[in-house]
């Protein structure tokens, strides 16, 4: 009997129930799994991951043995980040709306660079761009572009203030370079966020031209040490210390900057959702008043990965400072949503923010993001009960714990992460070595929190 061809072989088994069948079954059972087991992976499921190191084959394998592959040596190597006790870094779980949204629409495999070459997804960027307007109350006119995440949303960002600043002065970016354009001031805090940074060289603004403003004891930017702006100035400002998870006075320095002509870009990662909370919705009051913001869907909204949004209130600008153009392009009649991203060519993310926002309403985002206030105020609670100091007042979802001194401190949070029962990083805060904890799982309930803390005594009864 002849063998079939590669392409034969492709067209059978990606109509075949039964592979379908045994990834619904694997799936189900890690998430079975997923909210009870040890956090990290234990040592042997670590050293298992050798069966991955192999020869690249010379034919074709079995889609069912590479299933049974990932999962049998995949899936115990991976972090439960979607269960209810990773604290390590600004991760968030997972809405189930938004998980099986993107396993439907990954089967769908949308190009949403343009309209004509998904609809839906132009439509549906349409509609979550005015939803989010609604939720941040920000102005009708701002522009959403959704991104890989707030790294490229950021970017994004001071492209688009990159473009306007220069353009009031007579420079166009695009067609004249920065070489020899006026100069860009950038003022921006001294706890900015290195993904800032990173923008910022990426840019070719020069981080060496950043004039550092001082911060008081949360990481919050000191109104009074802002130099005087003016129409070449950038301000970026911070919604969610990613160590205190403090917020600076939007209000006032935005005030100031708006009067000078300057540019505010507010890095809201995962602090702007405070701003859907009712009783946080106070730590981002004055934010309406920035140009543009970056945020994160996955981390806060709980989103699935590849969820950053750009927000932008002066759309020509976004635009503009994204814009592509060809001859081959096929121009929309409603939004062709390649020109808000810096991507052409990119995987229709939007799907999963749409069905997570839908799925969860006002009320839900309250209850959800509150929830995650009120897990971190237990954790700081619990914790200083038995004798560990709380170095931040807890404004969202931020806990800095430290012990005796920086050796138990460190000492503490390596046994921690050696017992697997949660896991959290480590950071320094104010010359002290502190364990940080961040509550961003929908998933971390009072009991998960309680069991964490637990372990924390164990580790320090440990060193």
């Amino acid at each position: 009997m002849e063998s079939k061809t590669i392409h034969e072989k492709m067209f059978q088994e990606i109509k075949d129930p039964a592979l379908f069948k045994q990834i619904q079954q694997y799936a189900s059972e890690y998430i079975e799994q997923a909210f009870e087991r040890n956090v990290y992976p234990e040592q042997s499921a670590l050293a298992n991951l050798k069966s991955f190191e192999e020869v690249f084959p010379e034919q074709s394998s079995h889609i069912s043995t590479i299933l049974k592959q990932l999962n049998e040596y995949g899936a115990p190597a991976t972090v439960s980040e979607i269960g209810g006790r990773y604290f390590g870094f600004v991760v968030g779980g997972i809405v189930p709306a938004g998980l099986f949204a993107r396993i439907l629409t990954d089967c769908w495999d949308q190009n949403s660079a343009m309209q004509v070459l998904s609809p839906v997804s132009a439509k549906l960027e349409m509609v979550v761009e005015k939803w989010l307007q609604q939720l941040f109350h920000l102005p009708e006119q701002t522009a959403a572009g959704f991104v890989s995440g707030t790294s490229a949303a950021t970017f994004s960002g001071l492209a688009a203030a990159r473009y306007h600043l220069l353009k009031k002065l007579g420079w166009d970016i695009n067609e004249l370079g920065l070489y020899q354009a006026p100069q860009i001031r950038i003022v921006t805090g001294k706890e900015a966020h290195s993904t800032v940074l990173k923008a910022i060289g990426l840019l070719g603004l020069g981080k060496n031209h950043i004039e550092w403003v001082d911060t008081d004891d949360q990481g919050r930017i000191i109104p009074e040490k802002i130099p005087p702006l003016d129409n070449k100035t950038l301000v970026i400002l911070q919604a969610g210390n990613v160590n205190s998870g403090s917020f600076d006075p939007f209000e006032r320095i935005c005030d100031q900057a708006n009067a000078a002509g300057a540019w505010v870009h507010i890095d809201g990662a995962f602090g702007l959702w405070a701003a859907a909370v009712d009783d946080l919705k106070h730590l981002t009051k004055g934010m309406e008043k920035a140009n543009s913001w970056s945020v994160d869907g996955h981390k806060t909204l709980n989103t699935p990965y590849d969820s950053g949004i750009i927000l932008c209130k002066e759309r020509e600008a976004l635009v503009s400072a994204l814009h592509m153009s060809g001859s081959y392009i096929v121009l929309g009649e409603e939004r062709d949503p390649m020109f808000y991203t810096p991507e052409m060519s990119r995987r229709a993310r939007i799907f999963e923010i749409w069905a997570t926002m839908k799925f969860l309403g006002k009320a839900g985002i309250n209850e959800m993001v509150g929830t995650l206030h009120k897990r971190a105020l237990q954790f700081a609670k619990e914790l200083t009960s038995h004798g560990f100091q709380i170095l931040n007042k807890v404004y969202f979802n931020q806990v800095l714990v430290c012990c005796e001194n920086d050796n138990i401190t460190k000492a503490t949070l390596e046994n921690i992460q050696q017992q697997r029962v949660c896991w959290c990083g480590g950071a320094h805060w104010h010359g002290k070595a502190v364990i940080r904890i961040s509550v961003c799982s929908w998933a971390t309930t009072t009991k998960d929190v309680s069991k964490s803390v637990q372990s924390f005594i164990q580790a320090r009864k440990s060193v």
